[in-house]
């Protein structure tokens, strides 16, 4: 059998999801009732209102609600109408938790040296202003005091940085520069390097200096020991006390030849492999600048005759050490030699096939350009009583080290 009965179901559900749609309005309409109905700004407070700075990080807690979406500038004025700046026009959503603000009675300036100072004792009114999106505004204002001793400011005195270009290539002439100045009182100190492209080097990270001369270097490398390339660079030290005053000083530094030198043994032949005592010894080497910035060197020129009881450093009277280090050389020595240390290699050459008064700075140093290939050719006169000696030649970078060492190994046998 059917029934009669009128089927209900679809009106039902058409009259539910009626009720919904009416109920979802409601609660929107009622959303965005509350809303609207927030204040942009309100509870604003400051608590403590006095503040007395004694360098242990006192502060006051000035809070705030905002009810909308605003840009917050919060600034104080002091009893001529001088305005101090906080915070200006700081974007806030909209939160029923405050926002607070640490003030240390500190404030930004204007002065290209003085980045922050603290304030002047004295009666000050505190502003918070909120403007909301649509243009709506509105501030609160609460009267603050700062009590204390006027204390003197930090400063960075006599600030130099020597030479204001540098070459980082290992060459032992400019290689570093030197940051000196003076504080005259206690300060925290950061020195930074900024590249042309923005990016900051640290050289001096909160370092807690007293009240002295300062001195420290920076050759022209990244914290991982990478070299920077060529260009100007900025320099900043800045000195914060302990009452919150910055006070920051800039300049320019350049960097030019930055490099790493490197050079190869590209040929070396130790003749005769025979002779008797008191005779003599001919080394032909070939020396290549494989890097990329030129290569300083000074010593015995090419042709220059050693015995083996001589030493590099006593040749004239120590002349060719008498300059700073860092000059290339290429040297011989043997295996039996009890030198050890700086006796090694006691035979050296300058790294030049030419005379020394043709050198680039003539009777001083000659220069091996990147890419370019000289033959020096050095003897020895053999006055060692060994019946077999083991000769071998290796470049030497004064004060620096050993490199390519021991490279051509060459039994010579020595009649008596």
């Amino acid at each position: 059998m059917y029934s009669t009965r009128p089927h209900t179901r679809p009106h039902l559900l058409k009259a539910l999801a009626r009720y919904a749609a009416l109920l979802l309005l409601a609660s929107v309409s009622l959303l965005f009732s509350a809303c609207a109905a927030q204040p942009l700004l309100s509870d604003v407070q400051c608590e403590p209102t006095t503040l007395r700075p004694s360098g242990a990080g006192e502060t006051l807690a000035i809070s705030y609600r905002i009810g909308r979406d605003a840009d917050v500038t919060i600034y104080l004025l002091d009893d001529t109408g001088e305005r101090y700046e906080l915070r200006v026009t700081e974007p806030r959503a909209a939160d029923p938790d405050p926002y607070t603000l640490h003030f240390d009675g500190t404030a930004p300036t204007s002065d290209p040296i003085v980045q922050q100072r603290l304030l002047p004792s004295g009666a000050y009114t505190l502003v918070v202003e909120a403007v909301g999106s649509g243009g709506a505004s509105a501030a609160e204002r609460l009267p603050i005091t700062i009590e204390g001793d006027d204390i003197p400011m930090p400063d960075i005195e006599n600030l130099v940085v020597f030479p204001e270009t540098i070459s980082p290539n290992a060459d032992a002439v400019d290689d570093i520069a030197q940051i000196t100045y003076r504080l005259p009182i206690s300060a925290t100190v950061d020195i930074n390097i900024t590249t042309p492209g923005g990016q900051s080097i640290p050289v001096v990270t909160r370092d807690e200096e007293g009240p002295a001369e300062w001195q420290h270097i920076w050759n022209g490398e990244r914290p991982d020991g990478s070299l920077l390339s060529d260009g100007v660079y900025t320099y900043t030290v800045q000195a914060e006390d302990r009452y919150g005053n910055v006070v920051r000083r800039q300049g320019q530094i350049a960097l030019e030849n930055v490099g790493q030198p490197e050079a190869r043994i590209a040929y070396a032949s130790i003749a005769p492999e025979r002779i008797m005592l008191g005779e003599t010894l001919t080394v032909t080497m070939r020396v290549e600048n494989v890097g990329d910035v030129p290569i300083r060197t000074y010593g015995p020129p090419s042709g220059y005759t050693y015995t083996t009881d001589d030493v590099f450093s006593s040749v004239e009277d120590g002349r060719y050490t008498a300059q700073a280090g860092g000059f290339w050389r290429i040297g011989m020595d043997w295996d039996a030699n009890s030198g050890g240390g700086p006796k090694r290699y006691p035979f050296r050459w300058a790294l030049s096939d030419k005379p020394p008064e043709e050198w680039t700075l003539p009777g001083e140093e000659d220069w091996l350009m990147p890419g370019e290939e000289v033959e020096i050719v050095g003897r020895v006169r053999v006055l060692q009583r060994e019946t077999k000696m083991g000769f071998y030649v290796g470049l030497i970078q004064d004060g620096v080290g050993f490199f390519q060492d021991r490279s051509a190994r060459t039994i010579i046998e020595v009649g008596f």
